[in-house]
């Protein structure tokens, strides 16, 4: 029986690694402590999971003495992503493993601190890049490694964010740089983190330009010059476009009860002591970008061409693998009932470089994130799967990579120059 705290109690934590633990898992791991900088989260954690009821509760600055209360064998780390690295550190420190969510950390320096502790410490680091799991993925390492396309020269990857899950980074903290490292960090390091794993390389440089398009005070369909609005109580939201696409008219009803006093449906979905997911995505605070554009050399010759858009009709990606022997192509329409067009199962296109299409047809799982979530979960939790023959738990130098390279695109956006990712992140010889 393995023992876990669990650091930042987020609604992540719960549906990703407490319910799973206590239900699928319960046999082989237990829950030893919940440590959190809001006690109300404990509350819903509790409430969702009565079986948790005398687990003890811990502040941020109590890291020390839950370890020595609890002795857990690893620390899940789902708390917000500037978070990450004190807690990581802070069980290394303790000889712990740690279980972290991407991105490991926010800045590169930040990643090389957590390099240099794993390096003296007995704990080990797992970063849970989940997409490695989704099963078109694995199909596409598997392709690589048979040698399907030969020595990789080249990759096309255009990533899709819609309306829906884009404006939502921008109605939460994920929309200042000091708290997530912008979104090439906190959702493009998934992005990066495939590309070397599939390609067996490491980015070496890249230049890039993005933007702020869409979102933030000057965003062309803000409907009311006005900083501080929250969803649940504008009084435009009925012109806002973003809002109206996912949002019914009947959400403005006031509703009154013994719990409720005149509050919106809108500001009934925020829980938390002194946060709201429904900040209005024209906020002038917001410090990040919303569309970029790469390219990058990785360190075995390959170059990436990237772009990613965080406010599109739909979601999904485009993806193309070029090699001295062929051509893999496949694309993703994801979450389909928010596509607003028919749309086919997902496979694999392989064009040999002299010879005739094959379509791959891959099984598809259920689950979270095209069926990779239970499959990662069991390689956390139960081992990793002693029949597969490559590797695909992300440890920290992955992590760091991926990280690394997020921040070297925002810097070069800033800059308006290439970036070399060793200037970047400084990954000693003795981790890699």
């Amino acid at each position: 029986m393995k023992k876990y705290a669990i650091c930042g109690v987020s609604k992540r934590a719960l549906n990703m690694f407490v319910g799973p633990i206590l239900s699928t898992f319960s046999t082989t791991s237990k829950i030893v402590g919940l440590l959190d900088s809001d006690t109300k989260r404990f509350e819903i954690c509790k409430d969702t999971y009565p079986s948790l009821s005398e687990v003890p509760e811990y502040l941020p600055n109590d890291f020390a003495q839950m370890v020595t209360d609890t002795n857990p064998d690893t620390v899940i780390i789902a708390s917000r992503d500037d978070t990450h690295v004190t807690y990581i550190i802070k069980a290394l420190e303790m000889g712990l493993d740690v279980i972290v969510e991407k991105p490991m950390a926010t800045t590169g320096e930040d990643c090389q601190r957590i390099i240099d502790a794993e390096a003296k410490s007995e704990g080990k680091v797992t970063v849970t890049f989940n997409y490695r799991y989704t099963p078109i993925h694995t199909k596409i390492k598997e392709l690589v490694l048979e040698g399907k396309v030969g020595r990789i020269t080249s990759i096309d990857l255009n990533w899709y964010i819609d309306t829906y899950h884009g404006s939502s980074y921008f109605q939460r903290w994920n929309r200042m740089r000091e708290f997530s490292g912008g979104l090439s960090i906190h959702k493009c390091s998934h992005h990066f983190d495939l590309v070397s794993w599939w390609t067996d390389q490491k980015p070496v440089e890249l230049f890039a330009y993005g933007a702020l398009n869409y979102y933030g005070a000057e965003g062309e369909l803000n409907p009311k010059k006005e900083d501080g609005r929250f969803c649940g109580t504008c009084d435009v939201k009925l012109d806002c476009d973003y809002y109206r696409r996912w949002n019914s008219r009947s959400e403005t009803v006031h509703v009154v009860d013994d719990h409720i006093n005149n509050k919106n449906v809108g500001e009934m979905h925020n829980e938390y002591t002194n946060y709201r997911s429904d900040q209005c995505i024209y906020d002038s605070e917001i410090t990040i970008e919303d569309t970029y554009t790469a390219t990058i050399k990785y360190d075995k010759g390959a170059l990436l061409s990237y772009s990613v858009n965080f406010s599109l009709p739909y979601e999904g990606y485009r993806l193309a693998i070029n090699g001295t022997k062929g051509r893999i192509e496949s694309t993703e329409y994801h979450i389909k009932e928010r596509v607003p067009f028919p749309t086919e199962v997902q496979t694999i296109d392989f064009f040999p470089l002299f010879g005739s299409k094959e379509t791959i047809h891959v099984v598809h799982k259920e689950g979270g994130h095209g069926g990779a979530d239970p499959i990662m979960l069991e390689d956390l939790f139960l081992g990793v799967d002693p029949r597969r023959t490559y590797t695909i738990q992300s440890g920290a130098v992955d992590g760091a990579y991926a990280v690394a390279t997020g921040e070297a695109v925002w810097r070069s956006v800033q800059e308006k120059k290439p970036i070399c990712i060793k200037d970047v992140l400084s990954v000693s010889k003795q981790s890699v």
